[in-house]
């Protein structure tokens, strides 16, 4: 299999993973008008659906360090789908925040292998490593139109994207190498940059709390406004699904890092832009939005997995994955804001994130990085 097409097959399973993140914002709004679940309550499952991811995560990064578990992939794309799936059943808040749970693991046994399998495919080349991510921005992108299609009555109608997810999966990790190739370079001997890894951990965090709190709430904060709030979420991801094209062809040019540190500081305005634009204006802000949060992340993943490369399952499970779903514990705060306040002052603190963001990143130098940089288990090195 050429590495164009193992690539496209990686962002295409990408896709029937990442739906699920993107379809717990979308149910929001419909756990609220149909369950009664107050702001705080409904961003309580965002929470819900994050936090195990987020303790899992790591731990499924250093497995895959150690060695090469390809049957993680459709069993995690399955578990990601049956999560959100049986969270449309009954109305019992504890069970939904259960069903979740176990959607967030699922996502959280997944990304780590991919990512580590997409940089083996994509040659290390971040271009190519946008593909992969886009993959999953599409799944973003779906995720409101499907919520508007099934409502929570019919919910249990989103696992569909899970079914094909895991046999694509299952394809997928017949014709794709476990090692690298014959004559490829290994960078396990570039010595590790942690320092600078964990100020990108930072960074990825600033970021994701950002997107997750934008996403959670703006179909809603549309809403209040008299506007389309699934529109609204939808333009957000279509932002987000130019971003990775956009930064790979900018990081060409000027660097990973300069782009990065650009991007953190367009994200204010944008953000400012969402929150104060009268009218409509907020539809045009929400996709400048979406794409200055994502012109970074594909980026931050080659980043990280350079950063580190000794470990890039644990880089790759933590800037692809972790880092997204850390975001999902400031949603409860906000919610709490919202409240006790307004949905417009609750996403406020969302713009000072990016500039601790930009701090950071002026002191990070761009890594000692080789273009042919693979994950090799660790096994496979004794």
């Amino acid at each position: 299999m050429g590495k164009n097409s193992a690539i496209l097959l990686l962002a295409i399973g990408h896709s029937c993973v990442d739906v699920y993140q993107g379809t717990v914002a979308a149910l929001v709004p419909y756990f609220i008008a149909d369950r009664a679940y107050t702001y705080a309550a409904a961003s309580g499952i965002v929470l819900a659906a994050s936090l195990l991811s987020s303790v899992t995560q790591p731990l499924f990064g250093l497995l895959t360090d150690r060695r090469h578990m390809p049957w993680l992939l459709p069993a995690s794309t399955l578990l990601g789908g049956l999560g959100i799936a049986l969270s449309g059943l009954g109305d019992s808040y504890p069970l939904t925040l259960v069903c979740m749970a176990v959607s967030g693991i699922g996502i959280a046994a997944y990304h780590p292998e991919a990512a580590r399998l997409a940089r083996l495919a994509s040659r290390g080349d971040h271009g190519r490593m946008s593909w992969f991510i886009t993959g999953g921005n599409l799944g973003f992108l779906a995720a409101p139109g499907l919520v508007a299609l099934t409502g929570l009555r019919y919910a249990p109608l989103l696992v569909i994207p899970a079914v094909l997810g895991c046999l694509l999966c299952l394809f997928a990790v017949r014709h794709l190498p476990a090692r690298p190739t014959a004559g490829a370079k290994s960078t396990v001997d570039v010595p590790d940059d942690r320092r600078s890894f964990v100020k990108l951990v930072v960074v990825v965090m600033c970021r994701a709390m950002v997107f997750i709190g934008l996403t959670t709430f703006i179909a809603l904060y549309a809403r209040e406004r008299g506007l389309n709030g699934t529109v609204a979420l939808s333009l957000t991801y279509v932002g987000a699904l130019l971003g990775p094209i956009i930064g790979a062809r900018l990081a060409d040019r000027f660097g990973r890092i300069r782009v990065v540190r650009a991007a953190v500081l367009l994200t204010i305005p944008c953000v400012a832009a969402v929150i104060f634009l009268p009218g409509p204006g907020l539809y045009p802000a929400a996709t400048l939005a979406g794409i200055a949060l994502y012109l970074v992340f594909a980026l931050q993943v080659t980043l990280g997995q350079d950063y580190l490369p000794s470990r890039v399952g644990t880089a790759s499970g933590i800037t692809l994955g972790l880092g997204v779903t850390v975001g999902g514990l400031a949603s409860p705060v906000l919610g709490a804001l919202a409240d006790a306040y307004t949905l417009q002052i609750a996403l406020v603190p969302l713009m000072g994130l990016p500039l601790l963001a930009w701090v950071l990143l002026r002191t990070m130098p761009e890594p000692v990085a080789a273009v042919a940089a693979l994950a090799v288990p660790a096994g496979s090195r004794r």
